[in-house]
């Protein structure tokens, strides 16, 4: 990083980097708290040391898009304008090349689900969190209701992060199974020139959430066989947390659920694309609300 000379405003170093006093049935745990502690660390010298409004988070282990700074710089003024947001992702869990449109770049959602890897956030969402901070586990503590408060972040189909990190603190967990075969955004899209005010909540909402329910309801059977493959937007419905996880594994996206929130999940609507047609795997149109207790 000192490489980079006077193109670097600041360059700020963690002084503590000593053991954490943690529960004996955490030792081999050490290091989620040295992270956690790091981040509250540095996050307080970006806002309250330095004075900026705002922060982009790029963990050492990733690879970034040529459109990264253009799509976080296009979307930071609807983290400004809309309070049901509260952060900007690089990151797409359901990112594998196959299960995506790699026409796309353009493609923007809101998830419920906070998926870190290369994300912004705005100070008074730091200032909200800073006095609770956890001393480990701390993107999924982020998950949780009393945190997450009912607010979105956006995410792209397309990544524009992918990570090297076999090796680290989570001794490579979901590496070579998943996170290797994300599929990283090489064509620039020019976000500084495109309007997406179509991401803000209501304009959301009404379009996105309109297009699943009026989506064509199939059973996961029927897209598992490519039935009715002249309709290249469909939806297949769960109505319990087995239903879910059962599907997700047949459809190959990711099946876990944190308080209840799957990953990339919309109003509990997962979309992804399976042998060439847009997929919405979503509960019934009367949903309401997230059940913690799914996990």
């Amino acid at each position: 990083i000192k490489s980079y000379g006077d193109k670097i405003t600041h360059y700020i170093q963690q002084p503590d980097l000593s053991d954490i006093p943690v529960p004996p049935n955490h030792k081999r745990l050490q290091g989620y708290y040295k992270i956690s502690r790091h981040y509250k660390w540095a996050l307080n010298q970006v806002f309250n040391r330095l004075g900026y409004d705002s922060v982009l988070i790029v963990e050492d282990d990733l690879d970034i898009a040529p459109d990264f700074f253009d799509y976080f710089l296009s979307t930071y003024p609807l983290l400004q304008q809309d309070s049901s947001l509260w952060c900007v992702s690089a990151w797409n869990d359901n990112g594998k090349e196959h299960m995506i449109d790699t026409t796309r770049q353009d493609l923007l959602y809101r998830t419920d689900f906070f998926p870190g890897l290369g994300w912004m956030m705005l100070k008074n969402v730091w200032n909200e969190l800073e006095p609770k901070w956890p001393a480990s586990f701390w993107d999924d503590w982020m998950r949780h209701p009393d945190q997450r408060k009912d607010r979105a972040c956006i995410r792209p189909e397309v990544c524009r992060t992918s990570t090297f990190g076999r090796v680290g603190v989570s001794k490579g967990q979901y590496f070579d199974k998943h996170l290797k075969f994300i599929k990283l955004n090489t064509k620039p899209f020019d976000f500084t020139h495109t309007d997406l005010s179509y991401l803000l909540q209501d304009n959301y909402d009404r379009r996105f959430v309109g297009e699943v329910y009026r989506s064509p309801q199939l059973t996961v059977r029927e897209v598992l066989d490519n039935r009715h493959a002249e309709q290249h937007i469909v939806r297949v419905q769960y109505k319990t947390k087995e239903e879910f996880k059962g599907f997700a594994k047949q459809l190959g996206i990711m099946d876990d659920l944190k308080a209840g929130v799957p990953r990339a999940g919309y109003h509990g609507i997962v979309s992804f694309m399976f042998k060439g047609r847009r997929v919405h795997l979503s509960p019934p149109a009367d949903w309401t609300q997230y059940d913690p207790s799914w996990s």
